[in-house]
């Protein structure tokens, strides 16, 4: 995709240059924690507390990484039906025209497909390819290692967290604004203009 695929994929699905794009993807999110790198005294052995409680939620985000925004909703499982509300809720609020992102199960069921958003699906086991992973890198970054008394209190953490990058469109750009894609979106044709 990163070779001149994308704007292919894009233009096959009917997006245009002005097009509202976003790539997104899900992250579990839960309190079984894992460590982290973390700085300590040389000579000195860290010991980081690790958290064992099986408790998960799902973090769906996608991202403009031309315009700087970031899209989030918090739902119980990867499943279609748990996805279908938040997708559809793009669509309603005319907030993307198109979604890419990997071609998980969920992603192609047939009542998220017949949504009115035209979707591109990443090639199998390329996260690299989409900038969505890069933002929960830095969720990770900023949360894992760090012991909660309850999910809430850490789902509260990173809904603080994504309002803050979201209120900060450089910084998002900055993050997810990758050159090759905005290459390709600045390739697609314009939007054809209805005549009168």
């Amino acid at each position: 995709m990163d070779k001149g695929g994308l704007a292919h994929a894009l233009d096959a699905v009917g997006l245009s240059g002005a097009s509202r794009i976003g790539f997104g993807d899900e992250m579990r999110l839960g309190r079984r924690g894992t460590t982290r790198r973390v700085w300590g005294r040389r000579g000195t052995k860290v010991r980081q507390r690790l958290q064992l409680t099986y408790e998960w939620r799902y973090l769906f985000a996608a991202v403009d990484g031309q315009a700087g925004r970031i899209w989030w909703n918090w739902v119980p499982s990867m499943k279609a039906e748990a996805l279908w509300p938040t997708i559809a809720g793009i669509q309603e609020s005319d907030l993307l025209d198109g979604l890419i992102w990997d071609n998980a199960p969920s992603h192609r069921d047939g009542e998220i497909t017949d949504l009115d958003l035209a979707f591109v699906g990443l090639p199998p086991y390329s996260p690299e390819l989409n900038p969505a992973e890069r933002l929960f890198e830095e969720i990770r970054r900023r949360f894992e290692g760090t012991v909660y008394a309850t999910l809430d209190a850490k789902v509260a953490d990173v809904q603080a967290f994504l309002e803050e990058w979201d209120a900060d469109p450089p910084r998002v750009r900055h993050l997810c604004g990758w050159d090759w894609i905005n290459d390709a979106i600045a390739t697609l044709p314009a939007p054809l203009e209805n005549a009168a």
